[in-house]
């Protein structure tokens, strides 16, 4: 998805998630991932299935997660709001639990909202390419 404003892709993240897949990445997908677990911790959002792919490469942020927690700046239950995997499949099944059998998902295509004054993807385009909610090559609606 590319976006001219990049307040304007977090907003979209956060509206038309029901999951969060992190692969090895930097600031940015920090920036996305703490984004969601700061809003789901808070919550201000309801909670969904977080999960990174890459047990190693995410192994340090899990120590910094584990040494916050020691210290008492976050709450133990908070470790459990990620779930961290090798495993496409595990990742598979883990969002199929906590987030299409939760939600009630079922395919079927994302539509505009015109409370939060979102037009057709053709018209949206310019500011942001439309964002789907796709599971295996399947669109999600609520």
């Amino acid at each position: 998805m590319t976006c001219r404003y990049f307040f304007v892709r977090k907003v979209l993240l956060i509206k038309y998630s029901y999951a969060f897949i992190g692969l090895p990445g930097g600031l940015g997908t920090l920036d996305e991932l703490f984004e969601a677990l700061t809003l789901i911790q808070t919550g201000k959002i309801a909670s969904f299935p977080v999960v990174l792919i890459g047990t190693e490469y995410w192994r340090p942020l899990q120590d910094v997660l584990r040494h916050l927690a020691l210290a008492r700046t976050i709450d133990v239950k908070d470790l459990d709001l990620l779930m961290v995997t090798d495993e496409v499949g595990a990742a598979l099944e883990h969002i199929q639990r906590y987030a299409i059998e939760r939600f009630g998902l079922v395919p079927g295509a994302v539509r505009p909202s015109r409370l939060l004054g979102e037009r057709e993807a053709a018209h949206r385009e310019r500011d942001c390419r439309a964002p789907g909610r796709s599971i295996n090559g399947r669109n999600y609606a609520a």
